[in-house]
């Protein structure tokens, strides 16, 4: 399995990502015809090099990107516009979009309003368009493999920032690396920046130390700075055998949106879930919970695919009496599975059933199906269950 894994020892930036990355696949021609493809930023506002030097006495590649332009701020539709329009594959742009609207959520935190209203600073600036959209230009030349990474080292100290001089990690940053391992080690710096931060949370598959596995070829992404720690960033580009585990289970992320309700007509939830789940929702369900003043209350949850996040929480807003919806983004394991349509002596029913690997595992008729029958035949849905799992050899 190829494997990409991020040692942040030192931290992680958006330029000290795309200087690692880009000596794993020294292309620089394919690397600034990728980065034209986005027409609506000029040639002429920007240029970029890729210049070895060294930091700490550790040699790498540092991402120096030069530009222009004299007023930076932009807003999250002016960001999709100028991702989405381009002529980048739509893996980099839906990743690259994922990322700004999770830096616009943070943001938006930050100054107590919402991502619509958000103006990025620095982030919105060309220089940091390009660190991101770069990285994935990257990844994707590396053909999306398996993120590791390890502890991120934050810094400690004080920065200054648009908003004035603020500890370290800087509030963005640190809303960001909610959920993520991290640690403070070496001088009083800034390490890990906004953009940094963002990276690591959309790639990583998981944090760990380093995986067991044959190391392929490195990458070192310089920085800025100098001080006790060498300021870089090692990517370390491996092939790692498979666990029995990883070969018989998929991954994925998914997006957990929370409400606690207690002023609903209970009634009115089935239609707000019934709506999310033609709208595509993995799962919808509630939970009773004690609310302040000992009220009894709902928790009304949906599971969805992070990049339907804002849509899904939009819905529950417009559907249910909640004035807020919380976001968490999960890892996932699942088992994968197929669902064929039987012939039995009722009707034709449909079996889903998951496998371990290769290995089936169990067999279910679907639901929908057994009622359809029920109905059709006049017959409770106990005797249509058995009579349907006798009938194609499953266990009752």
């Amino acid at each position: 399995m190829k494997t990409l894994y991020l040692d942040c020892f030192a931290g992680i930036a958006g330029d000290m990502l795309v200087g690692a990355l880009f000596e794993l696949v020294p292309n620089l021609d394919y690397f600034k015809s990728e980065l034209a493809k986005m027409t609506k930023l000029s040639a002429e506002d920007y240029a970029i090099t890729l210049e070895k030097g060294d930091k700490g006495g550790v040699a790498g590649t540092h991402f120096h990107v030069r530009t222009h332009e004299h007023h930076p701020h932009r807003g999250l539709k002016e960001i999709e516009d100028i991702v989405t329009t381009s002529g980048l594959s739509l893996r980099i742009q839906r990743e690259a979009m994922r990322a700004f609207a999770l830096l616009a959520e943070a943001e938006a935190k930050v100054h107590g309003t919402t991502p619509d209203k958000i103006h990025f600073h620095e982030v919105g600036a060309i220089d940091s368009i390009l660190d991101i959209v770069g990285s994935f230009i990257l990844i994707d030349r590396l053909e999306w493999p398996r993120v590791l990474c390890s502890t991120i080292n934050v810094g400690s100290g004080t920065v200054k920032c648009a908003h004035g001089v603020l500890p370290v990690p800087a509030p963005a940053t640190e809303i960001l690396l909610h959920g993520l391992p991290v640690c403070s080690l070496g001088e009083p710096m800034e390490r890990t920046t906004p953009t940094g931060a963002l990276l690591a949370r959309c790639l990583a598959d998981a944090f760990c130390a380093l995986p067991e596995g044959t190391i392929l070829s490195s990458g070192y992404g310089l920085g800025t700075r100098d001080s006790d720690l060498p300021n870089v960033l090692r990517a370390l580009l491996m092939d790692s055998a498979a666990s029995k585990n990883d070969a018989e289970v998929d991954r994925d992320r998914v997006t957990l949106l929370e409400s606690n309700i207690d002023d609903m007509n209970p009634q009115d939830f089935e239609l707000a879930a019934e709506r999310l789940f033609e709208e595509g929702a993995l799962d919808v369900w509630l939970e009773n919970i004690s609310m302040k003043k000992g009220r009894p209350g709902v928790k009304f949850c949906c599971l969805c695919p992070p990049q339907k996040a804002d849509a899904f929480s939009v819905s529950i807003l417009r559907d249910t009496t909640t004035q807020g919806v919380r976001r968490t983004t999960l890892d996932r394991v699942k088992l994968s599975y197929k669902i064929e349509e039987i012939a039995t002596s009722l009707g034709a029913s449909r079996v889903k059933t998951a496998f371990m690997g290769q290995t089936p595992l169990r067999s279910t008729p679907e639901y929908d199906d057994l009622k359809r029958l029920a109905k059709e035949q006049g017959l409770s849905l106990p005797e249509v269950r058995n009579r349907v799992l006798r009938e194609i050899g499953l266990p009752r």
